[in-house]
């Protein structure tokens, strides 16, 4: 066993590098099998190692948090962050099995379990209004980890994301829609060095800027809006951005992979449900949006 230290700051090329030697060092060979046994983090410098170790052997997800069990553990994205860039170096490679547990999730911070409700509530927005609303229904026993409410929801969400994967799993093109709320997640991410924000915290905030975006610009309803934005804040109280700076956000913002033929590529909710990918997005009203979300959180602490 090898201990992998918790938090995105350990998504790098020196982790990587600890753990091929090691690898090595045990003499693994092409029939052997790695298992990564934690949350997201340890995830995907597993798989990264995996893909990267004798040209590539198999690995099996073993997620314990519930960010991993419903996102990163399925799809074989795998990767570290490079240059202050969330996931700038990685590879695709498919697990052999992902095993998910709900017993696992009791044990987590109320933090940490919050920030993979954040996720789960991404897949109702994007393709199933049904559980949308059956999140927001059972939000007081999602909240108190009520054991079927939890694997109901985890199971539907890996479904919905194992569909998108199976029909694009290099994304090309739909499996983008998987980043709702990670094009401003990432960037308030990277700007606060991954130090101050979960990744699904940063998602919440992403799906918040997302939808006040989409409607500002006549593609989603104000109603439908205020809906999705009152799902994510009934969660929980998301961090304080104070002190976030909008130069480097912006920055961080234009190096984002989501960035093609020079333009920021967005994902924004027509409806709970249905979104689009867009590149149509002014910069100003990104900068005016994601300021309001820093003005805001300071006034909600």
């Amino acid at each position: 066993m090898v201990l992998v230290p918790d938090g995105e700051r350990a998504k790098t090329m020196t982790t990587v590098s600890r753990l091929l030697d090691r690898v090595a060092a045990l003499g693994m060979t092409r029939q052997s099998t790695l298992i990564a046994l934690g949350g997201g983090v340890v995830g995907d410098i597993t798989g990264f190692v995996a893909s990267l170790y004798m040209r590539g052997i198999a690995v099996v997800q073993v997620p314990t948090t519930l960010l991993a069990q419903v996102d990163s553990s399925i799809g074989g994205k795998t990767g570290v962050n490079f240059r202050s860039v969330k996931n700038l170096v990685g590879t695709f490679h498919q697990p052999s099995l992902v095993l998910s547990d709900p017993l696992p999730l009791q044990s987590l911070s109320d933090r940490e379990y919050s920030s993979g409700l954040y996720e789960s509530l991404k897949y109702g927005v994007i393709s199933d209004r049904s559980l949308f609303d059956s999140f927001v229904k059972q939000i007081d026993l999602l909240r108190k980890r009520d054991p079927r409410a939890v694997e109901n929801m985890v199971a539907r969400c890996a479904q919905i994301k194992a569909d998108i994967v199976t029909a694009d799993e290099r994304e090309g093109d739909l499996r983008r829609v998987l980043n709702l709320g990670h094009t401003v997640g990432h960037a308030l991410e990277s700007a606060a060095n991954f130090r101050r924000l979960k990744h699904g915290e940063a998602v919440g905030y992403g799906m918040i800027a997302a939808v006040r975006i989409s409607a500002a610009l006549g593609r989603m309803s104000r109603t439908d809006s205020e809906k999705v934005e009152s799902a994510v804040r009934c969660i929980g109280d998301l961090p304080s951005l104070d002190g976030m700076k909008m130069v480097p956000l912006i920055k961080a913002l234009q190096q984002d992979k989501k960035v093609r033929d020079g333009a920021v590529h967005f994902i924004l909710p027509r409806e709970i449900g249905r979104v689009e990918i867009t590149r149509e997005v002014p910069l100003p009203l990104v900068r005016e949006v994601v300021s309001a979300l820093i003005h805001e959180s300071k006034s909600r602490r």
